[in-house]
């Protein structure tokens, strides 16, 4: 099982390194799932969560689209799984469990960190949530 501590974590990054390795059959822990980082210019990050988050289509089905930070992480892995309601994708996808914090049970084991060595414009995926 592999611990992964978010925080300051690029979302797209930890997803696909995430996405990969539950690939594999690795059982995946992310902690701190509300310190990801999203990289890009701020506003435009919020409005365009606004309008996931708006749609509604009266013949369609619309998507729902998650509000919490733990959720988000996680359709963002499922976004990098092949065919992520069926087969293989399916049980990559739940052998991945994420978590607003640090439950108890993880305090103590050894997290793994996935830094970006660039500087980024990047916002914290829980100051983001805040202002929409």
């Amino acid at each position: 099982m592999k611990i992964i501590d978010g925080e300051n974590a690029v979302l797209g990054r930890l997803a696909s390194f995430v996405a990969k390795e539950s690939l594999k059959g690795e059982e995946i822990v992310i902690l701190n799932s509300e310190k990801v980082i999203i990289s890009g210019k701020r506003k435009s990050i919020e409005n365009e969560m606004k309008v996931k988050r708006a749609r509604k289509g009266s013949s369609q089905k619309s998507p729902l689209y998650p509000t919490q930070s733990f959720k988000i992480v996680k359709r963002t892995i499922r976004g990098m799984l092949p065919n992520a309601r069926t087969g293989r994708g399916r049980e990559a996808l739940n052998r991945i469990k994420c978590y607003n914090g640090i439950p108890k049970e993880f305090e103590k084991s050894e997290k793994m960190k996935i830094h970006s060595d660039k500087k980024i414009k990047s916002s914290n995926l829980q100051e983001i949530l805040k202002n929409i």
